[in-house]
């Protein structure tokens, strides 16, 4: 048997966390709106999908424990957090003197910010653990339904990762919805840059294999 009433507020309180996407999310929003962060969490949760597919396979166990594999997927992390934290303050720095009409992006600006979701959760080693240490202390029964109890937790999870999502960028969208002057709007790009500068860091600083 499944512990949904142990999991469920452990999710909740796991997804909460203002963590990189979350944050992404929340920057998408006040910058181009609901929709185009929406298109983004959808990224984010294909990333989650892939992961947490390792760990049905039984290959999520494997790569959590290898010390090699963490580090390399830890420094992809870390590289890509920081390169997302130097384009928001190279953003902030160019950002127009006069009030910017729109925040909504050009519609091929959508894949760019897509795949910085998608890439932002799938390089992230605290995923890997999350899923593959945290979904398998909810599941009971016999081994063999240990593989389809952890894919009923994942799409649980998958949900919850949604709804929290929703209340991130529902913020962020009323904030961007009131017409910010792009002085704000370039502080907003400062703060986000040096937000994601400080979470490379910590990553970096972080021994995922002791995790």
């Amino acid at each position: 048997m499944i512990n949904w009433a142990g999991f469920i507020p452990a999710a909740f309180l796991v997804s909460l966390i203002p963590g990189a996407n979350q944050l992404l999310g929340l920057n998408n929003a006040v910058r181009h709106g609901m929709t185009y962060a929406l298109a983004g969490i959808f990224a984010r949760l294909v990333a989650f999908v892939i992961i947490i597919g390792l760990v049905v396979a039984g290959l999520g166990a494997v790569l959590a424990t290898s010390a090699a594999w963490l580090t390399a997927v830890k420094w992809v992390g870390v590289v890509y957090l920081a390169w997302i934290g130097i384009s928001c303050l190279r953003r902030a720095r160019r950002a127009p003197a006069a009030p910017a009409a729109s925040t909504a992006p050009a519609r091929k600006e959508l894949r760019p910010l897509m795949l910085n979701e998608f890439l932002v959760a799938l390089s992230n080693p605290k995923a890997l653990l999350l899923f593959a240490a945290l979904l398998p202390q909810f599941t009971g029964g016999s081994q063999a339904d240990a593989g389809v109890q952890i894919a009923a937790l994942g799409a649980a999870y998958l949900a919850v990762e949604l709804v929290v999502g929703l209340g991130y960028i529902a913020v962020g969208n009323g904030i961007g919805a009131t017409g910010i002057p792009a002085a704000t709007m370039r502080k907003v790009d400062l703060g986000s840059g040096v937000i994601f500068l400080g979470l490379a860091a910590l990553l970096a600083a972080d021994d995922v294999t002791a995790s």
